[in-house]
């Protein structure tokens, strides 16, 4: 016999034990609601996916009502499973548009944009398939989600495919772009222009016509974007150039912004590219076969941090230049660089590829590792453009030379001092007027007399 104190002990009482005693028949569980709870459901308003509806304007027409009168009721719409055809959706204020991910697809229908919104204190996209459709967009749809003017964006869970243009323009905007997937942009994935607290995180970007993620400003100033933790693979630069398109992120005038955690391959240019962008932090991504420099922080910026990244397969590895036209003021630490080669995606007399780490200007270079770089391991200064560099700490492996430093007339101060080079096979540090070698070995000789502007000690060739 079974006490009631053991049926406690064993957490059942007496109904319990008729349950265990006596079958039980079940009535079957009630197929879940697809809909959203505290959504209007678009399918009950008589909303249907083309396999059964018209499709095209009416389509186009009801859907936009529904928007219209969710976002009035400030309630998320959903739209369940299926393929919807249609164009020129205008997104308002506070408007919601959500689906299933991977089953509620949009596809452009044609005939101008497919959806925008502007000046608004929030929107959000959800669960979406944002499809192009193959079609053209119109002359003033720059991309298929083009934002203006929101104050908090929010697409999340989204897929964007098949832009003829750009995938997603954001200008003015703040809020975020997370979990979504961006590829077959016909130019870039994201752009944001002149953001206000924007995060771009965890996306995955892919196989655009001429970059990945844009973060720019009309006017140079702080931005603050973070750029963290995405995927960005096969950037490519149709529209030609030397720098301009195929980058897999590219900062132009955004101050401040965060770069971080990034997994970027095949970009036809640079895996990250910080053009006049001041007080930029580059950190921990991971940047494979690049077409030309892997990281660049170039022209007119004043700080950059470059740390704990991986190069693998570039032109260049990490540049960090244009003193002459104020970029300066930078620390590049604790980074692997490797496999280099000597040619890059054009031809131009005053190009140099095959280089590790390139600076020019306030700036401490230390802790990197620098392996295979056929021309120059590190590269401190160029013509009269050095001032203030210290190049301390560093490995440089397999290099045609270990360090190249400017002694070109004007050039300003170097240490270079602690750093080990293996199998260099020209010198391990050698003087230079712009590209070329003007002084032997400086390794253990008294260059001091002759370049009183270099301090170079407790350098070890093996």
């Amino acid at each position: 016999m079974i006490s009631k104190r053991s049926l406690l002990r064993l957490g059942v009482g007496a109904t319990g034990l008729g349950l265990l005693a006596l079958p039980v028949r079940t009535a079957p569980l009630a197929a879940p609601s697809i809909g959203m709870r505290g959504s209007i459901d678009a399918g009950k308003q008589g909303l249907r996916p083309d396999a059964l509806s018209k499709g095209g304007d009416a389509l186009s027409r009801k859907l936009q009502a529904l928007i219209t009168e969710a976002a009035r009721q400030n309630m998320p719409l959903f739209l369940p499973p299926g393929r919807y055809a249609v164009s020129n959706l205008i997104l308002p204020d506070g408007a919601r548009l959500t689906g299933i991910a991977g089953a509620t697809q949009l596809v452009y229908s044609g005939g101008g944009f497919l959806m925008r919104g502007e000046d608004a204190g929030r929107i959000e996209l959800t669960g979406l398939t944002i499809d192009g459709g193959g079609r053209s967009l119109g002359a003033d749809a720059p991309a298929l989600v083009h934002l203006s003017g929101i104050g908090t964006v929010s697409i999340d869970a989204c897929e964007i495919i098949g832009s003829q243009k750009t995938g997603i323009q954001l200008e003015r905007c703040g809020g975020r772009i997370e979990r979504s997937s961006i590829s077959d942009a016909a130019d870039y994935g994201i752009y944001a222009v002149e953001s206000s607290g924007l995060s771009i995180t965890g996306n995955s970007v892919s196989d655009c016509g001429n970059g990945g993620i844009l973060v720019h400003r009309w006017t140079k100033g702080y931005d603050g974007t973070m750029v963290s933790g995405n995927r960005i693979t096969g950037m490519g630069a149709m529209n030609g150039g030397t720098g301009q398109y195929g980058n897999g992120i590219n900062l132009y005038r955004a101050d401040g912004v965060t770069v971080s955690s990034n997994q970027i391959s095949r970009s036809a240019f640079s895996a990250i590219r910080a053009n006049s962008a001041s007080n930029a932090l580059i950190s921990n991504n991971q940047c494979l076969q690049s077409g030309e420099t892997s990281i660049y922080a170039e022209f007119a910026f004043e700080g950059a941090l470059v740390s704990g990244n991986v190069v693998d397969g570039a032109a260049n590895g990490i540049s960090v230049v244009n003193f002459n036209e104020g970029g300066r003021l930078a620390t590049v630490a604790n980074n692997v660089v490797r496999n280099l080669s000597l040619t890059g995606p054009y031809v131009l007399e005053e190009a140099i590829f095959g280089v590790g780490i390139s600076v020019e200007a306030d700036t401490a270079v230390t802790g990197n590792v620098i392996e295979n770089a056929p021309f120059w391991g590190l590269a401190l200064g160029f013509g009269a453009y050095l001032r203030n560099v210290v190049a301390t700490g560093n490995v440089v492996r397999q290099a045609g030379i270990g360090c190249a430093v400017s002694v070109a007339e004007g050039t300003g101060s170097a240490v270079i001092s602690g750093n080990l080079f293996q199998g260099v096979s020209k010198g391990a540090i050698i003087g230079h007027r712009w590209k070329t070698a003007v002084t032997g070995e400086l390794v253990g000789d008294d260059a001091a007399a002759r370049y009183p502007q270099l301090t170079i000690e407790g350098n070890r060739i093996v």
